[in-house]
């Protein structure tokens, strides 16, 4: 049973340090976009969402009001949230 503790509590380190990093991706790219600098690719974006950065990602979009009239961002990472629900739901819970 301490195995699969330890399975979950990485998990969990897992999940709060992938979305940090993805709510701190899209803060980082709107203050990039609003000094005209060099910004994150949108690949890069979706994919830190894919990998787990759902909510993060969600939150930024929100918090910073950054790629919210971008349909592929509006549509992608709630599905992503979905699917990645789903997969807890599915697989650990």
């Amino acid at each position: 049973m301490n195995n699969l503790s330890n399975s979950y509590n990485a998990l969990l380190i897992y999940a709060i340090i992938i979305n940090l990093y993805s709510f701190y991706l899209f803060g980082k790219d709107k203050k990039l976009s609003k000094n005209h600098k060099w910004r994150i690719s949108e690949n890069r974006l979706l994919l830190v969402c894919f990998i787990g950065g759902s909510l993060g990602g969600l939150l930024g979009m929100k918090y910073y009001s950054h790629k919210t009239k971008k349909r592929k961002f509006t549509i992608l990472i709630p599905l992503f949230l979905i699917l990645q629900l789903y997969l807890v739901y599915e697989f650990i819970l």
